[in-house]
């Protein structure tokens, strides 16, 4: 009975895992976009996997200190927290031993803007002030896709410049994901009468940054590509991006519940990934 309540009190998702479960995709598609680039998985590519992974999971019990600390949720959930920062942080200690022992260790200095961007997440959930922070959340993005070059170096056991491309185009995509997800929450706000009065340059107007995001996007990757200093194909995936897009805007979300906004984006997002993968491969 006894161990029982332990495992009922330490084995709470809102404590082990993320809740946000859209955000899974930011760290699982650079990382497969990495890895699929670097056509190798080694005992490396592994520890870079746990590492990245752990990594990402120690966001959510460390939040969960804060707010504790911060009066924001109760003190018991500060065991629980403890147990998952404990476990989560000494997975990734083992895995980042493990590349430094292999001639990784170069990689390490990816996580310093990690850290200052975690810690300026951190001061915002003790000051309530995390939610709806576009800016924070595309630089996160950012940070997460650094495992894209990561996976590639480790793939083909070295450094190599052109892994900062896939860098860039991870972000670019998550980047303009995250404006498209809160153009798709404010749309939900909207009444069935007050859309239906809206203009349609109102409606376009209102999606113009998600728009300007995945424009540059497909652009961008279009004119590289025909220049030949990128694969050819690499705006496919981009496209489909843009495409979304249009359709978003003229078919506001009106009255979706965040979770099939989520739900959409996740789908939206793993396809980007699987062509993306194809494309750079060709």
């Amino acid at each position: 009975m006894y161990a029982c309540l332990i495992m009922r009190d330490y084995f709470k998702n809102q404590i082990a895992l993320p809740q946000d479960h859209g955000s899974w995709v930011f760290i699982l598609s650079p990382l497969l976009v990495g890895i699929f680039a670097g056509g190798n998985f080694t005992f490396a590519a592994f520890n870079l996997v746990l590492a990245a992974m752990s990594a990402f999971m120690m966001r959510q019990p460390m939040t969960v200190l804060v707010k504790a600390y911060s009066g924001r949720r109760p003190k018991s959930d500060l065991s629980a927290a403890r147990f998952w920062l404990l476990l989560y942080g000494g997975l990734a200690s083992l895995a980042l031993l493990g590349l430094m022992l292999q001639g990784f260790g170069f990689l390490l200095l990816l996580a310093v803007p990690g850290l200052t961007v975690f810690a300026w997440h951190l001061k915002l959930v003790s000051r309530r002030a995390e939610r709806k922070q576009a800016g924070i959340e595309v630089i996160a993005t950012g940070v997460l896709a650094l495992a894209a070059p990561a996976a590639y170096w480790v793939g083909i056991g070295r450094y190599d410049p052109p892994g900062w491309w896939l860098f860039l185009w991870v972000w670019l995509q998550s980047e303009a994901s995250i404006i498209y997800a809160y153009l798709r929450l404010d749309q939900r706000e909207l009444k069935q009468d007050q859309a239906t009065g809206l203009k349609r340059s109102e409606l376009w107007k209102m999606g113009k940054r998600a728009l300007l995001y995945t424009t540059f996007n497909l652009i961008a990757s279009l004119i590289l590509g025909l220049a030949k200093l990128i694969p050819f194909f690499i705006f496919i995936p981009f496209l489909v991006q843009w495409l979304e897009t249009i359709w978003g805007i003229t078919h506001p979300s009106i009255g979706w519940k965040p979770v099939r906004i989520g739900i959409r984006q996740l789908a939206v997002s793993t396809l980007w990934t699987l062509l993306f993968i194809l494309v750079n491969r060709s």
